[in-house]
C-alpha cells in the first residue's frame, strides 16, 4: 500500500539510524550493502531550504521516480530494488514505518559519477543565458537564431559539474572527460577508457530521454530538460539517484507553449517567482511562506505526477 502524498508525513529532522548523510531535501542512510534515500518535504530554493515543508512532496517524488523506472526501458540497469511500503519494510526500521511509507527507496550501492548528465530538448533557464551570450551551451555550438524556449533540432548532452555547495556549473565535453579519467583512476578496482564511458552516459542519458519525452507529449507534457546522476556498480554503468522528476526536470504543459518564452513549469518555479517578488538577499533564513505558496507549489507537483503517470 503506499501512503497518499496529501495524508503522508513530512519527515522530521530527527535522526534514524544509520543516518550517512543529511541533504537539502533527501536523507541517506546505510543497510549494510545498501543505502536508503529518505525524500522530505522539505523544499530548497536559490539553495536555501524553505522552513515550510510541501506536504505530501517526498512521496510523489518518490513514486514518480519508481513509476520511470519501471516504464522505460532505457532506464534499466538502475540502482531501485523497491519502495518501502508495508510489505517491503527494511529490517530494524519497522517502527518507523510511518514516516518511510512511500517516500523512501532501497537502492544498491553504486559508485557516482561526480558530475551531473544533463539532457536539453528545449533552450531554457540558464542554458538559454549561456547561448544568449556564446551560442553555445557547455561548449556545444547550436544554430543561431534560437529562440527562448525553442525546441533543439535534435536533444543534446550539456553536463555540469556536482557542487556540494553552491551552484553546479556547466562544463564541456573535454572538461566532462577530465572527470571521468579522475574518477576512474582513482577507484583501482574500476578500469576503461574514459572517453568511452563519457560516451556511453551521454547515449545512455538522451536515450532516456528521448523516451521519457515522447511519453510525456502523449500526457500533453512537454519534457524541456533534465537531470541524470550515473555510477558504476560492478562495471556496469547504473541510473542512480531520483529519476525525472519536477525537481530534476523541467515539464511544460503544451496548451501553454508558445516559443519565445517559456511556459509556467510543473515544480517549484512558482515558488521561486514568490520568492523573487519578496524582499530576500537569498540567504539563510528564508522568508516564511504563505499557506496559498505552500499549497499551490504542491498542487503544481501534484498535477505533474498525475499527468504523466495516468497514461
Amino acid at each position: 500500500m503506499t501512503a497518499s502524498p496529501r495524508s503522508a508525513p513530512a519527515v522530521a529532522r530527527t535522526d534514524l539510524p544509520g543516518l550517512v548523510k543529511r541533504g537539502k531535501v533527501r536523507d541517506l542512510y546505510q543497510l549494510g550493502e545498501r543505502l536508503m534515500i529518505v525524500a522530505t518535504d522539505r523544499v530548497s530554493a536559490f539553495d536555501v531550504v524553505m522552513d515550510q515543508p510541501i506536504p505530501g512532496k517526498g512521496v510523489l517524488l518518490t513514486q514518480m521516480s519508481r513509476y520511470w523506472l519501471q516504464a522505460l526501458p532505457a532506464c534499466t540497469p538502475h540502482h531501485l530494488e523497491y519502495v518501502v511500503d508495508d510489505e517491503h519494510v527494511p529490517a530494524g526500521y519497522e517502527p518507523h514505518l510511518a514516516q518511510l511509507r512511500g517516500r523512501t527507496m532501497v537502492v544498491k550501492r553504486v559508485e557516482i559519477l561526480p558530475m551531473e548528465c544533463i539532457v536539453r530538448g528545449y533552450i531554457s533557464g540558464n542554458g538559454w543565458k549561456e547561448y544568449a551570450a556564446t551560442g553555445r551551451v557547455s561548449g556545444v555550438e547550436l544554430p543561431a537564431g534560437l529562440r527562448r524556449g525553442e525546441k533543439l533540432p535534435r536533444p543534446v548532452f550539456t553536463p555540469s559539474t556536482k557542487a556540494e555547495v553552491g551552484h553546479d556549473e556547466p562544463i564541456s565535453l573535454d572538461r566532462a572527460t577530465e572527470v571521468v579519467a579522475r574518477f576512474l583512476a582513482s577507484r583501482r578496482s574500476v578500469a576503461g577508457d574514459p572517453r568511452e564511458l563519457l560516451e556511453r552516459v551521454r547515449q545512455r542519458a538522451i536515450d532516456i530521454y528521448d523516451q521519457a519525452a515522447a511519453h510525456a507529449e502523449r500526457c500533453g507534457i512537454i519534457l524541456a530538460d533534465t537531470k541524470f546522476e550515473f555510477g558504476l556498480s560492478g562495471g556496469e554503468l547504473v541510473l542512480a539517484d531520483e529519476v525525472l522528476t519536477p525537481d530534476s526536470s523541467r515539464f511544460w504543459p503544451i496548451e501553454e507553449y508558445r516559443p519565445g518564452d517559456d511556459p509556467p513549469s510543473f515544480d517549484k518555479q512558482f515558488l521561486r517567482d514568490y520568492l523573487e517578488s519578496v524582499v530576500w538577499d537569498k540567504q539563510p533564513p528564508p522568508p516564511v511562506l504563505p499557506e496559498e505558496i505552500v499549497t499551490r507549489t504542491r498542487e503544481r507537483y501534484e498535477e505533474a505526477y498525475r499527468r504523466l503517470t495516468a497514461a
